[in-house]
C-alpha cells in the first residue's frame, strides 16, 4: 500500500472486516498496515483478531509473530511461529523467523538450527542460511555432514597377470572439509512486515527490525 493511501485502506479494510466479520483477511491486512505505520498495539491487536477467526491460517500466526518480535515479545513470538508451523508444515516463512527469534533473542540455538536446517530443505536456498547453519553446527557441537564416497568398482578383468592389483593412483580432489566449519556469524533480520510476502527469503517479508549478524539470512519478517 503506497504511502499516502495509508488512511483510505486502513478505513476500507476496516469497513470490510465490518462487513465480512467472519472472515481473517482483512485482519491480517490491517496488521501487516499498522505495523509498517509503527502502531504495533493496533498491529497485535488486528493479528490475534485473525488467528481467533481462523486458527488455521500461517500467514495470520506469522504475522503475528513478527509484530510480538517487533514488540519485544519474543517467546510469544517464537510461539505464533510454532503455531504457523503446526498450522502448515510447509510455510518457509514461519521456520526462517523461528530460526531468528530463537537464536537472536531467546538464546536456543538447538531450537533454531532445527528451524534453520528446515527452512532450507523446504526453500532449496543455500546462502546465507548455510552460513547460519553451519555457524549454529559449530555453536552446539554437531558436525557437518560428509557426502557418502561412492564405493570403488571390483572389476578382476582389469587387473595385470598373475593377480596383482594395480597401483591406486591419486584422485587429484581436494581433502573434504573438516567436520563442524562454521562461517562468519551475521546481523539481525530484515523488520518482519509483509504477509506471506512479508517474512521469507521465499516470500518477501515484512520491515522493521534489527539486522542479524553479518552473513546470516534475512529473517525478513
Amino acid at each position: 500500500m503506497r504511502s499516502g493511501n495509508t488512511s483510505e485502506a486502513e478505513l476500507e479494510l476496516k469497513q470490510i472486516s465490518v462487513t465480512y466479520p467472519q472472515l481473517s483477511t482483512p485482519y491480517v491486512n490491517l496488521g501487516i498496515l499498522f505495523r509498517k505505520s509503527g502502531h504495533l498495539d493496533e498491529s497485535e491487536a488486528a493479528l490475534k483478531s485473525a488467528v481467533q477467526r481462523n486458527g488455521s491460517s500461517a500467514i495470520a500466526w506469522t504475522e503475528l509473530g513478527a509484530t510480538q518480535r517487533m514488540r519485544g515479545e519474543f517467546k510469544e513470538a517464537a510461539d505464533s511461529y510454532e503455531k504457523a508451523i503446526a498450522a502448515d508444515p510447509n510455510y518457509a516463512a514461519a521456520y526462517r523467523n523461528l530460526g531468528v527469534v530463537t537464536d537472536l533473542y531467546l538464546g536456543d540455538p538447538e531450537r533454531a538450527l532445527t528451524a534453520f536446517e528446515r527452512y532450507k530443505q523446504i526453500t532449496g536456498e543455500d546462502k546465507p542460511v548455510s552460513t547460519w547453519i553451519a555457524e549454529l553446527r559449530q555453536r552446539t557441537g554437531k558436525s557437518t555432514p560428509r557426502p557418502t564416497a561412492a564405493p570403488a568398482p571390483s572389476d578382476s578383468s582389469n587387473a595385470p597377470e598373475g593377480g596383482a592389483a594395480p597401483a591406486a593412483t591419486p584422485s587429484g580432489g581436494p581433502p573434504a572439509p573438516a567436520d563442524g566449519a562454521a562461517g562468519t556469524a551475521p546481523a539481525d533480520k530484515a523488520a518482519p512486515g509483509t504477509a506471506p510476502s512479508g517474512e521469507a527469503p521465499p516470500a518477501a517479508p515484512a520491515a522493521g527490525t534489527a539486522a542479524p549478524p553479518a552473513g546470516k539470512p534475512n529473517t525478513g519478517e
